[in-house]
């Protein structure tokens, strides 16, 4: 894998089932290699103009640019959020194990399509 189509995604999720929930399918389903599962963090942020303060959970997705519409597509339909977050940055250096992992972890397209269907 190039290190230029590496990607981290984060997400914010209101709970850990939540995060859990998504977390095991979107890795089952082949559109992620890993996700961190982060506990006990607050988020700040404006709202249909309120200010809102949270109690959160950060998901730390690691993916490829190829699977990333259909890694947003899947958050979107399995988060209870209207407008859930999901930010992407691309990995710009790290371990050529590591990677050479990640890249490895992903399914191809037609294997994640024939997976959802079970």
């Amino acid at each position: 894998m190039s290190e230029t189509d590496a990607l981290v995604v984060y997400c914010t999720v209101p709970d850990s089932a939540v995060g859990r929930s998504v977390a095991s399918s979107i890795v089952k389903e082949g559109l992620c290699a890993c996700v961190n599962q982060i506990p006990a963090v607050t988020s700040y942020y404006l709202y249909e103009g309120k200010f809102n303060e949270d109690a959160e959970e950060l998901l730390i997705i690691k993916t490829d640019r190829a699977h990333f519409e259909s890694l947003q597509a899947r958050i979107i339909e399995l988060h209870p959020y209207d407008v859930p977050e999901i930010i992407a940055t691309a990995i710009t250096s790290g371990s050529e194990a590591y990677l050479r992992w990640l890249g490895a972890s992903l399914r191809e397209d037609k294997q994640i399509s024939n997976m959802k269907k079970e």
